[in-house]
């Protein structure tokens, strides 16, 4: 199997079938996890199936995007308190070794309605298919432009190279479509307290016209996690999806969140 039917197999199993059996062929005995709650190792996450079947949660995924061994997940879970919140929004990210999965991380947030949302866009719809996978390492070069002129501040007035001024669709449920629904929010944050900093980029996973990056740094004072998908056509970015999640001091293993 390639890496995302492999991911895709191992989903299916933890959290449709939840089969204990068929997840264990398919994970690392060592398996590496980073999500902040759960253990490291395949048992623990084996081990709580049977009450993550009895507590009906259900899964929906809305985009998978791939590069190496490396597979990125966009996904809706529901019913899904154990995870944090009744409807949480998640890219998950696993990595494939010797065709099992060996290594996973993920970001969650609780889900905002469409009618609750700055931009009126729910946090998961959008363009789904991926194409032009031609221009993948063109487009995975823009996106880390802007991540370095932008985002850590290198050169943020050009902004517009990066970023489409005619089409820019929105589904951080804080900010509004377009360039001045980002720059009213950036500023409305920064009078707040609570300016977004991004101080380090640990993953960048390009497929087509899809380009997805998990950053670290700070929301005002609290160290947090920054999971952001690019969608590039034309060669500006024309659509962005994001989870944004606290780090926790503690965690239930020593692997960090990232």
């Amino acid at each position: 199997m390639t890496p995302t039917e492999t991911v895709l197999a191992a989903l299916t199993a933890l959290f449709v079938d939840f089969d204990p059996g068929a997840a264990g062929q398919l994970l690392k005995e060592d398996y590496i996890q980073h999500n902040p709650a759960v253990p490291t190792g395949a048992a623990p996450i084996l081990g709580f199936l049977p009450a993550l079947k009895e507590s009906g949660l259900s899964t929906t995924v809305h985009r998978v995007i791939s590069e190496g061994d490396l597979v990125v997940l966009h996904v809706t879970y529901e019913n899904a308190q154990a995870f944090g919140a009744e409807t949480q929004v998640a890219f998950d990210v696993f990595r494939v070794e010797d065709g099992k999965v060996a290594e996973h991380w993920d970001n969650l947030q609780a889900a905002v309605p469409a009618d609750q949302t700055a931009s009126g866009n729910t946090m998961t719809d959008g363009v789904t298919e991926v194409t032009d996978k031609e221009k993948t390492a063109e487009n995975k070069a823009l996106v880390e432009g802007f991540l370095a002129d932008v985002l850590y501040g290198a050169a943020p007035e050009k902004i517009t190279d990066y970023i489409s001024t005619e089409t820019y669709i929105q589904h951080n449920p804080m900010v509004g479509n377009g360039l001045d629904g980002l720059g009213a929010a950036l500023q409305a944050m920064a009078e707040s307290g609570n300016a977004m900093k991004y101080e380090e980029t640990h993953m960048v996973v390009a497929d087509g016209n899809f380009v997805f990056t998990a950053s670290e740094g700070k929301l005002g004072t609290q160290d947090t996690a920054f999971f952001d998908l690019f969608r590039v056509d034309g060669g500006k970015i024309v659509e962005h999806w994001d989870t944004i999640s606290e780090i926790p001091a503690e965690m239930a293993h020593e692997n960090g969140k990232f």
